[in-house]
């Protein structure tokens, strides 16, 4: 077996005890796990601290002292009788003082006591390393990690060092895997596998970007020579993570547009004229752009997959119903397929509107439809007389079959699971694919675009229809509430609606909020019936009721409409000018900026109110002022991602990378991600398929099991 694939157990100093561990708590079940956990930042031990220049709010110190005093502590305090025999066990605390020529402080420690009280004795000088702190007016460090002083005029073999400092857990630290134990592993390991490591990068792209070979990466990203040593080892691991993961991605792009064909549509019809032509407002160069090059991947020959972003009310929809029309115009299909029922429905209404001037028959499909309409939509499907087709996950039920489809268009794609995308692809009977145009209101940076979705192509709706005022936003405290609801009736008397949004269902232990139960009562109480009427959403109701409450709130029968983030996605109620977000602070800026984006959708002035607890975290009025200081999701989702790291943009649905990165971060390396993803992209250009044995590296990398990505290409 290859050394770096032993089991972390046999590695010196490891065990199975501590391998189990390692296995659980960080994902290392091999020596080559291990090396790949990189140090998340390192501390300077190239200089000794004086005691007296020690304050307690510095990071970390490295102390030279002697050893002056010893002293025992038992139950309660109790300093240990030396004139009676030492029972370890009733020891609870050890305190070392320990001096310098410029003062005095104290060295603390709670374990391992025995061991460091054989050790530490005073007249001793030792380096002692750690955080500092104050325990009355007294400076200390509990637990220094500890070690000999230089003898006989040595030099340190600490000083001048950086230490790397890796991710831990409490069971990690409990269990005696201490940063100095992760160190003398990392040495184990590094010192077994170095001989092993192969380069996995051609020569040629390490002299084109003056890249460190793999060993020498590796050996200083743990254990640096030099802050500059240190610089270019994370900057070959970095772009040597990015770069993979963009060929990954690129290369499935490449192999699909020369070889996946698609459905040719050279024309854009009757029906796309007429409908563009009885539009009663134009369209913004945005949404003008976008549907040139939906019509350019159409026309191709070759299978269109293309991400459409665009912030809410931005004009999804009316981009999603012309680049139907193409397809009808082409003698083909289009369905469209949203995430729930509310919002099929919406969709229905509004596109059956702009199909008016058209000849174009429209039908919905939901897993409510009667037995009789639901017969009369597949006969419709499957004779073509049904043209464009609305629905739920019931359009990918086996039973429905189409005449031809040639277009998929999937709105807010992330609620819907691998294997349900994956059977739209099955849907034509001829085998060939159809157009897939993949909708989002989640403004995702351009950097994570670019790896989420790095093998699709991306449009971006950046511009907002002209008239859409923008919603006022503001944060208020628990203790305005009165001035809140005194604010609701005031804007129901003007004929307007309010949402009312919590962040949780049912009482939490863990999290001391109101919950939506709670809130709807004292709602109910405020807004009492009549002439007031509230209306309840949230997730454990059957789609009945829900569907039912909603359908109340959108058609004006109820004024407010209490509910939890199920209305986050696509509901559309023009006559809804306040969004309430109550416990704001437990939101995801991206989160916050799709509820704002439920109101400011008729022309009158419209408010989103930001309800905080009176205690909340620096972060999260971070979060909340900069809601309130701009519009712009994707300024707010850049933000947003650089806050909480891609893995969980929206707190409740990005489903994180495609790969592990183990270095890299798609938040902070936006540039490197660039400058990988065009170097990947002209490796291709002269090497579409890999072919060239300069490339050999490259194959062999690319066929390890992390770089097994998903083709979102055919999942869409």
């Amino acid at each position: 077996m290859n050394v770096l694939d032993s089991d972390i157990q046999y590695l010196p100093g490891v065990g199975p005890k501590r391998a189990a561990l390692l296995k659980n708590e960080l994902g290392a079940d091999t020596f080559s796990d291990l090396i790949r956990i990189y140090p998340f930042r390192y501390i300077d031990r190239s200089s000794i601290t004086r005691i007296a220049d020690i304050r307690p709010d510095l990071a970390y110190v490295q102390v030279m002292a002697r050893i002056t005093k010893v002293v025992l502590y038992g139950p309660n305090s109790s300093v240990h009788d030396q004139s009676q025999p030492l029972r370890w066990p009733a020891v609870k605390r050890m305190s070392v003082m320990v001096a310098d020529a410029s003062g005095e402080m104290e060295m603390v420690f709670f374990k391992g006591i025995k061991w460091n009280y054989e050790k530490l004795r005073p007249g001793s000088v030792f380096i002692f390393f750690g955080k500092p702190s104050t325990f009355g007016d007294r400076i200390n460090i509990v637990h220094p990690e500890v070690d000999p002083a230089p003898q006989n005029g040595q030099p340190n073999t600490i000083s001048g060092t950086l230490t790397g400092v890796y991710n831990s857990t409490e069971k990690l630290k409990n269990s005696g895997i201490t940063g100095k134990v992760m160190n003398k592993m990392m040495a184990a390991a590094l010192g077994q596998c170095l001989p092993f490591i192969e380069e996995t990068l051609p020569e040629y792209i390490l002299r084109d970007r003056g890249l460190v070979p793999l060993r020498y990466a590796l050996q200083n990203i743990h254990f640096p020579e030099s802050q500059d040593a240190l610089a270019k080892a994370s900057y070959r691991l970095k772009f040597e993570e990015l770069f993979f993961l963009q060929l990954s991605l690129l290369k499935q792009k490449y192999i699909r547009s020369r070889g996946e064909k698609g459905i040719p549509m050279p024309k854009v019809g009757k029906d796309f004229n007429d409908c563009f032509n009885a539009l009663p407002y134009d369209l913004t160069g945005a949404q003008k752009r976008v549907i040139k090059e939906i019509r350019s991947d159409m026309m191709s020959g070759s299978q269109m997959n293309r991400l459409l972003q665009g912030d809410v009310g931005s004009g999804k929809t009316m981009v999603a119903v012309l680049s139907a029309l193409i397809a009808v115009g082409n003698g083909c299909q289009a369905c469209i397929m949203a995430p729930t029922e509310v919002l099929s429905q919406q969709h229905f209404a509004n596109i059956s509107k702009y199909l008016r001037p058209t000849g174009v028959q429209c039908a919905l499909l939901t897993g409510s439809t009667g037995a009789a309409e639901r017969r009369r939509i597949h006969t419709g499907l499957e004779d073509g007389s049904i043209q464009i087709i609305i629905g739920t996950h019931a359009l990918i039920e086996d039973d429905v079959r189409f005449h031809r489809l040639g277009l998929a268009v999937i709105d807010e794609q992330h609620r819907f699971g691998v294997d349900q995308r994956s059977k739209l692809w099955a849907k034509n009977g001829d085998g060939v694919p159809p157009h897939v145009l993949v909708m989002t209101a989640t403004p995702i940076p351009r950097t994570l675009a670019m790896t989420l979705y790095g093998d699709l192509d991306v449009s971006v709706i950046d511009e907002m229809p002209p008239g859409r005022k923008p919603v006022e936003t503001m944060q208020i405290g628990q203790n305005h509430r009165l001035q809140l609801y005194s604010f609701m009736k005031k804007e129901i008397s003007k004929g307007r609606q309010v949402f009312v949004v919590y962040p949780l269902i049912f009482e939490s232990e863990k999290m001391d909020l109101k919950n939506l139960e709670q809130g709807y009562e004292e709602i109910v109480q405020a807004f009492p019936f009549p002439p007031y009427k509230v209306a309840i959403v949230h997730g454990q109701q059957t789609n009945e009721v829900k569907n039912f409450n909603m359908d109340a709130f959108a058609a004006g029968r109820a004024n407010i409409l209490v509910s939890t983030t199920v209305i986050e996605v696509g509901v559309d109620v023009p006559n809804a000018s306040v969004m309430v977000i109550e416990s704001a602070e437990r939101f995801g800026l991206s989160q916050l900026h799709q509820l704002r984006g439920r109101v400011g959708r008729g022309s009158e002035k419209s408010y989103c109110i930001l309800v905080k607890d009176n205690k909340i975290s620096k972060e999260s009025q971070k979060r909340l002022d900069l809601l309130c200081a701009t519009e712009d999701g994707f300024e707010l989702a850049e933000e947003d991602m650089k806050m909480r790291g891609p893995g969980d943009l929206e707190g409740t649905q990005q489903s994180g990378l495609p790969i592990t990165l183990n270095i890299a971060s798609i938040a902070r390396d936006g540039v490197l991600l660039g400058e990988a993803r065009r170097f990947a992209e002209a490796v291709l250009e002269k090497d579409p398929f890999l072919e060239d044995p300069m490339n050999g590296l490259l194959v062999k990398e690319l066929r390890k099991d992390k770089y097994n990505i998903k083709d979102y290409s055919k999942i869409s």
